[in-house]
């Protein structure tokens, strides 16, 4: 840094810019991180810059190793506490630890919305018959889509459907706290990191998420474990899903044209007794003397 404040201070002398940015600070470092003194001559850097060009300075620097959730704020950065005590305001990104209820709600909200869409686009009157209850039913829309839509339609919908699943699986949570010098603190932000920006969390949801703690090896595996196998779940129940909507025309397939969707390279079908057990597991009946499908009032979980 020592060696890039001159510069930046010559090229940028002119421009009158109102902050310069260097990000990450682990790539211009002078001196010890660790070491109090050092890490006091290399801020001092950052001052100089500031005097010259009368610009804000901001700088991005890494938390320390380990889970952040029990410190403070202006105690995650690494190295010396020289980072927490010599900048006018920081600001600290940590991420939250998303529970499958929310997860699973803004998936839902979103899967809503979705459906209330394309009904509208397809058929406007049928889109507003439907009460505000079932609006906010992921099931109940989805139901009002395959009474509606055409089957070609309802196919492309599921495919709709497993991109927002996928993207909601994605997205992670984070939270902004400060440590001001010259102005009063204000609350922790909630934000959303939806590729490829941050958006503010409106809707609260975030308020009781916790951040990262300290979590014995064992769990971590047992979670990470838990989370590979639900979403195993979930992208097979949404490949029968959209087999289901890609066979109907009139009502429910038949299981043998399910048989026949799942046929392998070769072209063999799939076994009608391997159609039968995906069929209880999905929530369906199964009439064997004539093959037709029935829907349960309530499909199991």
């Amino acid at each position: 840094m020592d060696k890039l404040a001159p510069k930046l201070i010559r090229r940028a002398a002119k421009k009158n810019y109102i902050a310069i940015i260097i990000d990450p600070i682990y790539k211009v470092i002078t001196g010890d991180e660790n070491s109090a003194d050092q890490m006091a001559k290399f801020c001092n850097q950052f001052d100089k810059v500031c005097t010259e060009l009368e610009c804000a300075v901001i700088y991005c620097h890494h938390h320390s190793k380990g889970a952040q959730g029990g410190k403070r704020s202006m105690d995650r950065a690494s190295g010396s506490g020289v980072f927490a005590r010599d900048p006018d305001a920081l600001l600290d990104l940590i991420e939250l630890e998303q529970s499958d209820g929310i997860t699973s709600q803004e998936e839902k909200k979103r899967i809503c919305t979705l459906c209330f869409d394309w009904l509208s686009r397809f058929d406007k009157e049928a889109a507003e018959d439907i009460s505000q209850d079932d609006r906010c039913s992921s099931k109940a829309m989805i139901s009002a889509c395959q009474e509606t839509l055409s089957a070609r339609s309802m196919a492309l919908l599921s495919a709709e459907i497993a991109k927002i699943k996928k993207a909601v699986q994605a997205r992670s949570a984070w939270r902004i706290e400060a440590t001001l010098r010259e102005f009063p603190k204000f609350p922790p932000v909630n934000v959303w990191f939806d590729y490829p920006v941050h958006v503010i969390d409106d809707n609260n949801i975030l308020n009781d998420a916790q951040a990262d703690m300290d979590m014995p090896a064992w769990k971590k595996a047992s979670k990470a474990r838990k989370s590979k196998a639900d979403a195993k779940a979930d992208a097979q129940r949404e490949k029968f899903e959209l087999a289901m909507a890609a066979c109907s025309v009139d009502g429910l397939p038949t299981a043998k044209a399910l048989s026949e969707y799942f046929s392998d390279e070769n072209g063999t079908p799939k076994s009608l007794n391997t159609i039968y057990r995906w069929l209880k597991k999905y929530g369906y009946s199964i009439d064997k003397n004539s093959g037709e499908i029935s829907q349960h009032q309530t499909s199991p979980s």
